[in-house]
């Protein structure tokens, strides 16, 4: 059996194309940097809801700055930094020509790598925090997966609100340097998923209200604990399964204390808020000005030259990894 991430990598070629022709509406944009993330292995992989008619050039999210403008385009002018207004625009690549309505123009006063971890993992956390439960100052809520892009934009989101964060994270070899990092963000407790099971986890709810927000990216058994300690009537809400395991609820939890489970997928939500330019700008900007004031910062990222793809991609599938893969265009 050939492993999974080479038969991924495997399936990847480094071409040059030829640039389309700049139409009326069209926006001529040269890519700065490019994310590699878990949905864009997925979509190789062919496990993702959405895929692109192949051949097709990897990548969803990503910043590039504008070169040229087609003459019908009025809200972007050469210079202007934009990133995906939504999935499969294939940004692992140098240059593109693509239509202005799927691009969306970003302050180019914010650091690069904030802008090319923009569009997926912050404006998850964001909407997390903000849809499900009216959480206050003083409230906590409580994570798995906390290292990841989202884990991190999550801790710092919540600080920013006055919000506690519980961090669930697999133990491993460096976990003090891994705790070190997430309570640097702001974390407020950072645990590992057996702890979960201690009797520990009592002493952490003395100083803080027990959480009516879970995030859950994992499943499985981490989800039911995690579960566990959720308030009555609380919301968990599911985006992601790296353990590619069953989210498992105790029938008590459902009728006792009438606990709530949800997904989400921000793809869906760009879907549903296609004409709904507001909601889109105020969560732009929010995050912006989180980012302006440094209270938002990228993920920890290993910046990769293009033509390294196959070591990133490589890295980007191995276990445990706490750097986000970051293409160099």
């Amino acid at each position: 059996l050939v492993p999974m991430h080479f038969v991924c990598v495997s399936l990847f070629r480094l071409k040059d194309l030829e640039l389309a022709k700049l139409g009326d509406s069209d926006v001529h944009v040269k890519m700065l940097a490019a994310p590699i993330n878990p949905a864009d292995i997925n979509m190789i992989q062919g496990t993702y809801a959405i895929l692109t008619p192949l051949p097709a050039v990897g990548g969803n999210e990503g910043v590039g700055e504008v070169m040229e403008v087609g003459r019908r385009v009025a809200a972007l002018k050469p210079g202007d930094w934009v990133i995906p207004a939504g999935t499969g625009l294939g940004t692992w690549r140098t240059q593109g020509v693509f239509p202005e309505e799927m691009l969306l123009k970003v302050p180019s006063d914010i650091p690069m790598l904030c802008a090319a971890t923009l569009s997926v993992n912050p404006c998850t956390a964001y909407r997390m925090l903000a849809d499900f439960e009216t959480l206050a100052p003083g409230d906590s809520i409580i994570q798995n997966a906390a290292n990841s892009g989202v884990g991190q934009a999550v801790i710092q989101i919540a600080k920013a609100s006055g919000i506690k964060t519980i961090n669930v994270v697999r133990d491993r070899p460096d976990l003090a340097k891994l705790v070190e990092r997430l309570m640097a963000l702001g974390a407020d407790h950072v645990i590992t998923e057996e702890m979960l099971r201690k009797p520990e986890m009592k002493d952490i709810f003395k100083s803080i209200p027990k959480p009516r927000l879970a995030l859950n990216c994992v499943g499985g058994k981490s989800t039911t604990e995690m579960l566990r300690h959720l308030q009555p009537k609380g919301t968990m809400v599911t985006y992601g399964g790296m353990a590619k395991q069953p989210v498992m609820v105790p029938v008590s939890a459902f009728i006792f204390r009438d606990v709530r489970l949800r997904g989400f997928w921000m793809t869906q939500w760009r879907k549903d808020h296609a004409q709904d330019q507001d909601s889109l700008a105020t969560m732009m900007d929010a995050l912006c000005q989180l980012i302006r004031r440094g209270q938002l910062t990228a993920p920890a990222c290993t910046e990769v030259p293009l033509q390294d793809y196959r070591a990133a991609l490589e890295a980007a599938m191995k276990p445990f990894t706490s750097s986000k893969q970051i293409l160099l265009l």
